[in-house]
């Protein structure tokens, strides 16, 4: 089911980045078609109005001095008027100054009075221009008379030229953009399948190495160096791994531990069953004895079982933290008097410092396991006329408990080890004593639930100091 989603969403990646390259690719290229075809349009249109204007203007100077509205019957004139208007395949007509055609290239209006928004802004000195649609432009330009001092406006050419020839031009270079346009989207597909392909690449040979993931391979490392992106993931996925494999370990480790641990009283009662089996006619003295040996190791084995089901139910995400505000003052010294008789049994002196009352958000029970497990081990692992001191302090934020002993202390090379599971320093006196190297589990396993930190010094043959630091107030 991960492979198949994991290739379902591969696909699905691979689909978008093509899509996404296409748009990339093909968006850009229609907005600058589209704007050149626009740019285009603008300058043809402009540029036919200035030639346009141009040749009215020199026939305006012919016009003004031939003096053509004194003897308007100038064959030379109305030829060059004719020539013009059929070049541009528009219309000329002459307006004089009181608003009368007196010359119509298309032979419709002559004599006829023309009122135009554009002949008379241009009687008032006004350049106009006028677009209309697609088909034709229109523009006027004035006959003057006189220097550049007191010109005065005589008529108006009013000339319209046909837009025909521009918008075949436009069209014609819309179909050469539009052939382009395919093939400029064809190669764009064509390329964004292979960048796509190949930015979807690192992930599917990402995808093939975690593979053996699902069927539980965990001992090769990713090794992929496609581009930065997916080495990072790489190196990233590397260290998920090594945690994993640590968890792996772990786990075997503890089910290989927890396995010895409750073999070993088993095996233990079975030899004594067995004595006392070969033995017959044995006293009953030597019947007690193995009797309360084999007592000692149930004893033994419901003690290991027990310390399970308290890891068991603190690794629970359901395990709540329940707490309330508690006198740590007096929480201390509740667990120091119930330890005290054990500790005098040992000889071993339990001394509680502190200068301050402190009160704090705790879960009193798990809490309780865990400064118990520490006391119980200083005053396990002392020395005769030996001495435990724990003592509290307190800051804004945090309150510190420090249980400090005169015990054998902790070789260097086990501080590192001695919150695992079933972990100990020296098995043959642990087990005199009674440990089943499940304590300092537990009591790590209480601290960190409340968001705390525990270290611990230990010089060997001198002793050991745990230092446990906890949160006044508890968050969530």
């Amino acid at each position: 089911m991960l492979k198949m989603n994991v290739r379902k969403f591969l696909r699905s990646l691979n689909f978008r980045i093509m899509v996404f390259l296409i748009l990339i690719g093909i968006i850009p290229a229609l907005l600058v078609a589209g704007g050149f075809l626009a740019a285009y349009d603008r300058l043809s249109i402009t540029q036919l109005g200035n030639d346009v204007r141009n040749q009215c203007q020199i026939l305006a100077t012919q016009l003004s001095s031939a003096s053509y509205f004194e003897n308007m019957d100038n064959q030379t004139l109305e030829g060059e008027m004719t020539q013009l208007a059929t070049l541009y395949d528009g219309r000329i007509i002459i307006i004089d100054q009181d608003l009368k055609i007196v010359e119509d290239t298309y032979d419709l209006e002559d004599g006829k009075t023309i009122i135009a928004e554009s002949v008379i802004r241009c009687f008032r000195g006004e350049t106009v221009d006028y677009r209309h649609g697609g088909r034709f432009i229109e523009l006027t330009v004035p006959i003057t008379t006189g220097g550049e001092e007191d010109q005065t406006i005589i008529g108006v050419i009013l000339v319209t030229a046909s837009t025909d020839t521009q918008t075949a031009n436009l069209e014609t270079l819309r179909q050469s953009m539009e052939t382009w346009l395919a093939a400029i989207g064809i190669c764009i597909l064509a390329l964004a399948i292979l960048l796509s392909g190949w930015l979807v690449k690192p992930l599917r040979h990402m995808n093939q190495s975690i593979g053996g993931l699902v069927e539980g391979a965990l001992a090769d490392d990713l090794d992929i160096h496609d581009c930065t992106e997916t080495e990072k993931i790489s190196d990233t996925f590397n260290l998920m791994l090594a945690k994993l494999r640590r968890i792996e370990e772990s786990r075997q480790e503890f089910v290989s531990n927890v396995s010895h641990e409750l073999k070993t009283p088993l095996a233990s009662m079975k030899v004594l069953a067995d004595s006392l089996l070969v033995q017959e006619g044995a006293p009953v003295e030597l019947y007690q004895e193995f009797m309360k040996d084999i007592a000692e190791e149930i004893d033994r084995e419901n003690t290991i079982i027990s310390d399970l089901l308290t890891l068991v139910k603190m690794d629970r995400k359901a395990a709540e933290v329940n707490v309330a505000v508690t006198d740590i003052n007096e929480f201390l010294e509740q667990i120091l008097k119930r330890l005290r008789p054990i500790a005098e049994k040992e000889k071993v002196e339990v001394v509680f410092e502190s200068n301050r009352s402190v009160s704090a958000e705790i879960d009193a029970t798990k809490l309780s396991l865990a400064f118990t497990n520490l006391v119980e081990n200083a005053i396990k692992y002392n020395k005769e006329n030996g001495w435990v001191r724990v003592t509290l302090d307190a800051d804004h934020k945090y309150f510190y408990v420090k249980v400090s002993d005169s015990g054998i202390g902790i070789p260097q090379e086990s501080l590192d080890n001695i919150f695992e599971r079933f972990y100990r320093c020296d098995k043959s006196h642990s087990r005199e004593i009674g440990g089943t190297g499940l304590g300092l589990a537990i009591t790590k396993n209480a601290v960190v639930a409340h968001g705390g930190a525990i270290k611990v010094q230990s010089v060997v043959g001198e002793g050991t100091t745990f230092t446990v630091r906890i949160p006044l107030r508890y968050i969530v």
